[in-house]
């Protein structure tokens, strides 16, 4: 069995989490939860449940508990905006290692064209707006390490990631 290992990705839409995670998944042969998905179908299911957000991060955090649980390595892709998201996670990561990473994209007007451009690739999927993605909170956090793929081939930031986790890989 292999060391389990959690990657937990976080930033703003059109940060290029997803991006990212499908890379990292490829190349570490991870699983991949990524918490829209999730919401997706909660939405989608006869439940609909009034906090699909929440509900959507408690399965992810269960998925992945388990997948670590059989030594797999975890790619955690969400926007993890605040404290209590991203404790959840070291929660669940509990006995495995866990490497934190914030995405940004500090050009304005590049994360402005990306999340005005993506297309929903999960049925049913609303995109969030401009106006959604700058009213995100976010609360500070100082464990994650900042990568920014602004002006960066998708390529670049995945080799940035991988080096960043074979760092940390027991």
């Amino acid at each position: 069995m292999s060391a389990p290992l959690l990657i937990v990705l976080g930033g703003l839409p059109g940060s290029g989490k997803t991006t990212l995670a499908r890379g990292l998944a490829i190349a570490l042969g991870a699983s991949h939860v990524r918490i829209d998905t999730i919401e997706q179908a909660l939405l989608r299911s006869s439940l609909r449940p009034a906090r699909a957000a929440e509900a959507g991060y408690g399965i992810g955090m269960a998925v992945a508990t388990d997948d670590l649980r059989v030594g797999r390595v975890v790619v955690a892709d969400a926007v993890n905006a605040v404290y209590e998201a991203r404790a959840g996670w070291l929660t669940a990561a509990e006995g495995a290692a866990c490497v934190e990473v914030w995405l940004t994209c500090s050009d304005a007007d590049e994360h402005r064209a990306r999340v005005e451009s993506r297309e929903a690739d999960i049925p049913g999927h609303r995109q969030p707006t401009w106006a959604d993605t700058t009213g995100i909170e976010v609360d500070p956090w100082p464990g994650a390490h900042l990568v920014d793929t602004a002006g960066r081939a998708p390529s670049d930031v995945l080799a940035e990631v991988l080096a960043i986790v074979g760092q940390h890989r027991p």
